[in-house]
């Protein structure tokens, strides 16, 4: 009976570090694409398609759903050039969701001069295309109260 608990034991400490490993994984898999993103978006947005599968939603605030990376890109190029020249994106946790990736975070939208346009918090869900973690499902509304 000892040798059963001690083996259970093991087994048990042996998925934990099996899922803290994939945890940091997972976190520095998401961390390396929203860099990506930030610099893409710093860059004019012509780029930010590639970041999002080729059946991605987009859900923004008070729009209408924007589906397709081939319609996501322009929605993303028409917001800088609308004056949102930078944004900032910090991941607050990230959890596996069977092959998905499900990020909560925070976001700060600022424009020209740097200073701050919004702050909102965002969900996205992520799916691996190719060797890639890409946007699938992105979600985002503003923190700040309503004028």
């Amino acid at each position: 009976m000892k040798s059963f608990t001690v083996l259970l034991l093991l087994f048990a400490l042996g998925i934990g570090a099996n899922a803290q490993s994939r945890s940091r994984s997972v976190d520095s898999a998401i961390v390396t694409a929203n860099q990506a993103f930030m610099r893409a978006f710093e860059q004019g947005a012509t780029t930010l398609a590639n970041l999002y599968t080729s059946d991605a939603q987009l859900f923004p605030p008070n729009g209408a759903m924007v589906s397709g990376n081939t319609q996501i890109g322009p929605f993303w190029i028409a917001a800088f050039r609308a004056g949102i020249y930078k944004v900032s994106l910090e991941t607050i946790e990230t959890e596996m969701a069977g092959n998905r990736i499900i990020e909560t975070g925070n976001y700060t939208l600022m424009g020209t001069d740097g200073k701050s346009i919004d702050t909102g918090k965002y969900l996205v869900v992520w799916k691996q295309e190719g060797n890639a973690w890409k946007l699938y499902r992105d979600i985002w509304n503003t923190s700040q109260s309503a004028k």
